[in-house]
């Protein structure tokens, strides 16, 4: 069985320890490859090995280190079905989800990053003919990048890559959940040829590995992707510690449809929204609140579609829907179905779980799940369950719609449907999301800072925004 390693100071290493973790095939419900079982040892060589690469990498002409990005970018092109078939393994997506999304965008990640530094700059403020200022932007030193399960190379990659463009050497942990994308990232670091140090992966437990890293006084900069809950923990070690942090977090995504949007595209693409890659992007709509006098036509038209989503065998192109990721994931979504009926929710489908024929028999499905009949303020309508189930609720008036899409801690994301302008400007201001996609959902432009508000997270990804997180600013004022 394979042996995932450690990747510290250019090698693949094992951990100090010696010991290693089941790593779990959720479409087979069976251990697949062992990783590293690392701990903080294993942290601080890595931290050692990042710090004695960073005064080389972070003085380095931008054009080469530019130019080692695109050409790991370009590896990552190379090697898309290779790694779109292990993040399907590893995670439970369709393989065809994992060629088309997750894979690509890693290698715009890197791509958009490695470019971007050639064309971002500073600014200059003259003061008549007293005085000019500049911005100074230097590298922060080692960054700490740990990122989720449910996009494993794709976020795990949208941190790394501006950390690295900006001059910064890295730490990073991939989801102990899954790890492979991370583990042959590693080997395409080597292929690349990127210096010993710069970039360092560490496997492992979150309470182990990731506390290590937060808590290490020599990385300066954390980028943190995953739970609210966790998101608590990080801050509360690193802000003592006066680090920078960028957090993102959870989401508990509205959906909201005017009567006057285009019935048919916003049906076909709250489906989606709803249930693209199991449910588990931080980004779903799981809460959809449709305007009354279309609610049952929508409904009706919603859980058709939904009916027509076939789960099974990600490895099938005909595979819509794949695996939850994890048992204990598995057990915590079925969990909220149960207390949607609890309190109160009538199924309209799905609600079960599922065993497809063949291979996949033992393997963790759960049946696209839409519940209607209950209250906005209700655990299921506040509580991130991150799976395959959604709500349905009708609204009257913009301002009663308006109180159940702010209702709960979250505010990450928003998708609008309506042809009103006037209404569109109200309502985008008034919704408490990072982002509010209207008549559409998940487009994204990588020039465009991204992050949420209130329990999803502080900071922003994406963008020059990126870049200028793992940097630090100073004004140099220079008398005339």
């Amino acid at each position: 069985m394979l042996h995932l390693q450690n990747y510290i100071n250019g090698a693949l290493v094992p951990p100090t320890s010696g010991q290693y973790l089941d790593n779990f095939n959720p479409a087979l419900g069976e251990v697949y490859s062992l990783i590293p079982d690392s701990d903080e040892r294993d942290v601080a060589a890595a931290q050692a090995a990042a710090q004695a690469a960073f005064p080389a990498w972070s003085t380095m002409p931008k054009e080469k280190r530019s130019a080692l990005l695109l050409k790991l970018s370009g590896l990552i092109q190379k090697n898309l079905d290779r790694l779109a078939l292990a993040e399907s393994v590893d995670q439970g997506k369709p393989v065809w989800l994992a060629k088309s999304v997750d894979i690509p965008r890693a290698v715009s990640n890197f791509h958009f990053y490695a470019t971007g530094i050639l064309h971002d700059s500073t600014e200059a403020h003259a003061m008549e003919e007293t005085a000019i200022n500049y911005t100074l932007r230097t590298p922060v030193g080692v960054a700490g990048c740990i990122s989720p399960w449910n996009l494993p190379l794709y976020l795990f990659t949208w941190k790394i890559a501006p950390a690295l463009a900006s001059g910064c050497t890295v730490v990073a942990k991939p989801s102990e959940i899954t790890p492979m994308t991370a583990y042959l990232l590693s080997e395409l670091a080597i292929e690349a040829g990127l210096p010993a140090g710069v970039l360092n992966i560490v496997h492992g437990l979150g309470p182990k590995v990731g506390t290590a890293i937060v808590s290490h006084p020599e990385i300066p900069a954390i980028s943190f992707t995953g739970g609210t809950k966790t998101g608590e923990t990080i801050s509360s070690i690193a802000a003592p510690m006066f680090k920078k942090l960028s957090l993102e977090l959870g989401g508990k995504n509205p959906t909201i449809v005017f009567a006057d949007a285009d019935f048919e595209k916003s049906v076909h693409t709250a489906v989606r929204a709803a249930f693209s890659n199991q449910g588990e992007i931080c980004l779903c709509g799981s809460r959809i609140f449709v305007e009354r006098s279309i609610y049952e036509k929508f409904r009706d038209a919603f859980v058709d579609g939904v009916k027509k989503l076939q789960v099974g065998d990600p490895m099938l192109d005909e595979s819509w829907i794949g695996a939850i990721v994890s048992k204990q994931h598995y057990d915590k979504v079925l969990s909220y179905i149960e207390l949607a009926k609890q309190e109160g929710g009538r199924v309209l489908c799905g609600g079960t779980a599922l065993h497809p024929e063949g291979r996949c028999k033992n393997g963790w499905f759960i049946a696209p799940t839409v519940i209607e009949g209950l209250s906005y303020d209700c655990r299921t309508n506040q509580e991130e369950i991150f799976g395959p189930v959604v709500t349905l609720q009708p609204f009257d008036t913009e301002e009663e719609v308006l109180q159940y899409a702010n209702s709960t801690r979250y505010g990450l994301a928003c998708s609008l449907w309506t042809s009103n302008l006037s209404r569109t400007h109200r309502m985008a201001a008034k919704i408490h999301s990072g982002i509010v996609w209207v008549n559409c959902w998940l487009l994204r432009d990588l020039r465009t800072p991204f992050g949420g508000m209130k329990g999803s997270g502080v900071g922003r990804e994406g963008g020059f925004e990126a870049l200028r997180f793992f940097t630090e600013e100073k004004n140099v004022c220079i008398r005339l």
